[in-house]
This record gives C-alpha cells, sequence and structure tokens, in this order.
C-alpha cells in the first residue's frame, strides 16, 4: 500500500474509532485484499480508483450506528464525507465521480446498482466478507450489539411484513427481532447470485455453504438434539 493509500486509510481508521470489530478497519483492510484478489480474473481495472473506494466504502459506519432516527445511510454519507478528503488530495472530479458511485453502490440494501468494473468488484468483496466464517463471526457481533437473537423461528413473510417495511431488502425497523438466521433467510443466501465477477460467484458459493450448514447445526443445538 503506498503512501497515497496509507494516508486515506489513517483518515478512515480515525473516522471509525468506537467501530463494532464487525466494521471497524479490519474490515475495511479485509474488503480492500478481496477486491485486489477479485483483480486478477479481471480486465481494465482502475486500480486507483478502486483502492480508494475500497478504503472510502464505509467510513460513515459509526455515523450511522450513532443515529437512533435510523435516517442516516452510511453509504449516502461516506460517498459525500469522500468528496471533501479527495477533493483536499486532488484527486480529478472525474475519478472523485468513479469513486463515489461504487461507495453509493456498495450497499446491498441502496438499490443502486454497480455500474463501473470497480463498482462491481467493491460490492463483491464486501458481500463475501458477510459469509464463511468470518460472516458468521460478524453476523453474532452485530447480534450481540444489537441485542438481538442467535436464532428465532419466524414466519419469515411477516417477518418482512412487520420489520423490513414489507420489503425483503427494506431497512431493519427493530434490531433487537432480528437474528442471525433471519438475516440468512433475507440477505445473505442471495448474495451468490447477486455477484458480479467470476471469482466473486465462486467464493460467495463457498461461503454460503458453510454458513447455511452452520445454521443447520445451530438450530439442531438449539433444539436440544446432538
Amino acid at each position: 500500500m503506498d503512501r497515497k493509500y496509507k494516508q486515506i486509510k489513517q483518515i478512515v481508521e480515525k473516522e471509525l474509532t468506537g467501530a463494532d470489530s464487525a466494521h471497524n478497519i479490519d474490515h475495511v483492510t479485509r474488503v480492500y485484499n478481496l477486491a485486489l484478489y477479485l483483480t486478477k480474473k479481471e480486465k481494465d481495472i482502475d486500480l486507483n480508483v478502486l483502492k480508494t473506494a475500497v478504503l472510502l466504502h464505509d467510513i460513515a459506519r459509526v455515523k450511522e450506528d450513532k443515529d437512533n432516527t435510523g435516517k442516516t445511510c452510511h453509504a449516502e454519507l461516506s460517498s459525500r464525507m469522500a468528496k471533501k478528503i479527495l477533493r483536499k488530495l486532488d484527486y480529478s472530479e472525474e475519478e472523485i465521480k468513479k469513486i463515489t458511485h461504487c461507495i453509493l453502490a456498495h450497499r446491498y440494501r441502496s438499490g443502486i446498482k454497480p455500474e463501473t468494473r470497480e463498482a462491481k468488484i467493491l460490492f463483491d468483496a464486501d458481500k463475501l466478507d458477510s459469509l464463511g466464517a468470518i460472516g458468521v463471526a460478524r453476523s453474532f457481533i452485530w447480534v450481540g450489539k444489537n441485542n438481538a437473537k442467535i436464532y428465532t423461528d419466524e414466519n419469515i413473510n411477516k417477518y418482512i411484513e412487520d420489520n423490513l417495511g414489507g420489503k425483503i431488502n427494506g431497512r431493519i425497523q427493530n434490531k433487537t427481532k432480528h437474528s442471525t438466521n433471519i438475516e440468512f433467510e433475507t440477505k445473505l443466501k442471495f448474495l451468490p447470485q447477486k455477484m458480479h465477477t467470476s471469482q466473486g460467484i465462486k467464493i460467495a458459493k463457498e461461503r454460503i455453504k458453510y454458513f447455511e450448514g452452520f445454521l443447520i447445526r445451530l438450530k439442531k443445538e438449539i433444539k436440544g438434539r446432538k
């Protein structure tokens, strides 16, 4: 990581002070490394745009978490914060436009479709960090932080209506009612088919199997079975 990116990372790390361990600088670093790995099978990638976007994609995460009204979208706010930072670092307006698109489009529930190769790679890398063993670990960090449930038997359609605003990809209204298996049923299991890159699809399929197997085992143990 050269000097410019290290400088950006330091700015991000400062903004993420107080973030939970599912969304701190370690998450950003994992996504950064995953994004670079995904580029190996892709062509004509603007690495400057991609690296910068990855580093800045969650910079407003703490600000969203502190907003009890639920009105702050970290993707939108991160893009605005990124503009100010990048202008001070003499990025061109064209580069800033490409980078902020990546940031806006990385959020699954934003409804903004990644249009560029760089945006697609960021989306894939960010979502892969929600799957597999690391995905399981991060999901329970979220559960603990929000006093949510380890596991719950819930009619998914009713839950979507009651707590996701009637949309499967809607924003969670009461986090204490959410659980890891509900997150799997309303979001995670769909991620492999949402991937944009060949490597992203392959890795997502592998990681989703691990996550699903974990939930099967978890349900058995909760039910008092071996």
